[in-house]
């Protein structure tokens, strides 16, 4: 769904820079309080796995293919205001280097497939995760519902800004009914990966996924035929070194990046060529009209190629392969940089109480 430079005139496009613009700076504050040592680490290859899992269509209906957004995967991986600053380190990649996604049209895009999809489905998420049992199988269901319904949210979110700013005077009705109806399908598959990644990294490593925290069911024993909580054990006799594989999160790393290179760099060749789809809607009924031709066009790697290699394989799977790797250093380093402000703060604050 990424929207193109021309579907949304030029007021309407800056005032969704400015609510982007916003979004983004605070979740860069409240992104502090969920990176820790243990997930400020993966928040970057998040993005990167989301860059990868983007690249491959999978088909919907009638000529049609959708893709992943990401937004619910990364706040229930990472966090809500983690999770849009993942989705817009993505978008930012692509539109620059991918010539995917219009430049004047980043803010559009960040509002509508950053901030709008991880703020249903978080929310939505939560509110699930409060009614159903307590436990693994809870969490990975509540994100395929909160995947599921986020994709038609942001169809709908996308056509709100096409009645205030669209360029072209194809009637509402008629955008707003193809748009959540082609998404709502595409949101089945969004639902199905997420709920995917998100069960593989709890049956793995629980103690990483974000929305699961607390979620822990209490152990009970059966006395006098009535189930019991168990109280709590006094603290005791804890060794002080915590096994490596618990503390480390090496392993898991190594394997979501290395998953996300073969995703990008081999499977995305047998991606579905078919137009997404906010690419298909448009051409069918007519508001691409206005499209304006992407600023990096002419980009080494526009269109998920490599310039100059003639062998459409190589050439789309280095692009994938470039775009994990550009994705995962920028993402890392914005996440390093929220991390490191996060620890220098306690330390900046203790130092102004010495000196008063």
């Amino acid at each position: 769904m990424h929207v193109p430079d021309g579907f949304i005139n030029a007021p309407v496009s800056v005032a969704a820079g400015v609510v982007a613009a916003g979004a983004v700076a605070v979740s860069l504050r409240g992104a502090r309080r969920e990176l820790d040592d243990r997930t400020a680490p993966l928040a970057g290859l998040v993005a990167a796995f989301i860059f990868a899992v983007q690249m491959l269509n999978f088909p919907v209906a009638a000529g049609t293919s959708g893709h992943l957004l990401g937004g619910a995967l990364a706040a229930i991986l990472v966090g809500p205001y983690t999770g849009v600053l993942c989705v817009s380190v993505v978008l930012l990649m692509q539109g620059i280097l991918f010539a995917d996604g219009g430049l004047t049209a980043l803010g559009v895009n960040i509002t509508v497939m950053g901030v709008v999809t991880v703020v249903v489905s978080y929310a939505l998420f939560r509110g699930l995760v409060t009614i159903l049992p307590r436990g693994r199988h809870s969490v990975t269901a509540a994100a395929f519902v909160a995947a599921l319904v986020s994709v038609p949210a942001s169809a709908a979110a996308f056509t709100l800004l096409y009645a205030v700013g669209g360029t072209t005077d194809v009637p509402l009705g008629k955008v707003l009914t193809a748009m959540v109806g082609v998404h709502v399908l595409i949101g089945i598959g969004e639902a199905l990966i997420t709920a995917a990644t998100v069960g593989a990294v709890i049956a793995v490593r629980p103690d990483l996924v974000y929305g699961a925290r607390g979620l822990a069911a209490p152990l009970k024993l059966r006395v006098g035929g009535e189930l019991v909580d168990v109280p709590a054990a006094a603290p005791a006799a804890v060794p002080t070194a915590v096994p490596a594989a618990a503390r480390s999160t090496r392993r898991v790393w190594g394997a979501g990046l290395v998953t996300a290179l073969a995703l990008a760099g081999f499977v995305s060749f047998y991606a579905s060529a078919n137009p997404d789809g906010l690419e298909k809607v448009a051409a069918d009924t007519g508001f691409d009209k206005k499209v304006e031709e992407h600023a990096a066009a002419d980009s080494p790697l526009a269109d998920y190629g490599v310039k100059d290699v003639d062998n459409a394989r190589l050439s789309g799977g280095l692009a994938g392969v470039i775009g994990v790797g550009v994705t995962v250093v920028a993402g890392s380093g914005v996440f390093w940089a929220v991390r490191r402000r996060r620890t220098e703060e306690p330390v900046r604050a203790g130092a102004a109480r010495e000196t008063a």
